[in-house]
């Protein structure tokens, strides 16, 4: 990652990606506009490399704060970052063509100085299936702990294969943990193996809060993000809720805290 000063003075993000990668940044961000999809400033390639300028997002990666620095992000934040990404991810669900990221996680969701969220990975992207279609059939890509199980023993992917990623990027925001770590014990490696079973109990919800939270939460609010979470975690497709019904819920989860 490098930061190049234009003749704007304002400092911005550059990527070095490979040119399949690079391409496919470009194809899709070129003709997207929304608050909460990372902008698209420049673009140049020759045979070995594509360098891509980003708008400049001063706090970077969701990740890279909520598990080295998660004390900064209290239970209202994470859930207005986790509405900024909903928001992101309506708007390519709903676009012509339909956008589908197929690798969402944590790390591709970047925050500006006021922790406002955009979705600022498009590498994966593909565009989503064709009017009286349920999916496309493509190579199973992504990384391990996010992909719906349906993807990676079909090669099925549609828009609610984005709806399980975004499942475990809630369990991760409320637990301030890792989807995958081999540091924890074996029967713990897998977030979603571990945490899930808990989500539909309300005594449990302890157990699965950040630490870091304390009790600066409503036990109301919890219980709803937790059946949420449950809900996009079905291991049933058509079960889970669609990205405009993600965004209602945590509008409507928000709205306990005031």
């Amino acid at each position: 990652m490098l930061k190049v000063q234009p003749s704007n003075k304002k400092w911005k993000r550059a990527l070095h990606l490979n040119n399949a990668k690079g391409d496919t940044e470009v194809i899709f961000l070129g003709r997207l506009a929304h608050p909460n999809i990372i902008r698209l400033l420049g673009y140049c390639s020759d045979e070995q490399e594509s360098l891509l300028v980003y708008e400049y997002m001063q706090n970077r990666s969701f990740d890279r704060l909520l598990f080295t620095n998660a004390t900064s992000l209290s239970w209202l934040t994470r859930l207005m970052i986790m509405i900024g990404v909903a928001r992101g991810l309506a708007y390519l669900h709903s676009s012509t063509p339909q956008v589908i990221l197929r690798g969402f996680k944590t790390s591709d969701i970047m925050l500006d100085q006021d922790f406002n969220a955009k979705l600022g990975d498009f590498g994966l992207a593909r565009r989503g299936p064709e009017i009286g279609e349920t999916h496309v059939s493509t190579r199973v890509m992504g990384t391990y702990g996010y992909a719906a199980p349906e993807y990676i023993t079909t090669g099925r992917l549609s828009a609610r294969s984005d709806i399980y990623g975004f499942g475990v990027v809630l369990l991760e925001t409320v637990t301030g943990l890792r989807a995958m770590d081999q540091n924890r014990p074996s029967e713990h490696h897998n977030l979603v193996e571990w945490k899930s079973p808990m989500l539909a109990r309300r005594n449990k919800l302890k157990g699965i809060m950040d630490p870091c939270f304390g009790q600066n939460y409503p036990l109301e609010a919890a219980s709803k993000y937790a059946k949420l979470t449950l809900k996009c975690l079905s291991m049933e497709p058509r079960l889970r809720p669609s990205s405009e019904e993600v965004l209602q819920s945590l509008e409507q989860i928000y709205s306990i805290n005031k």
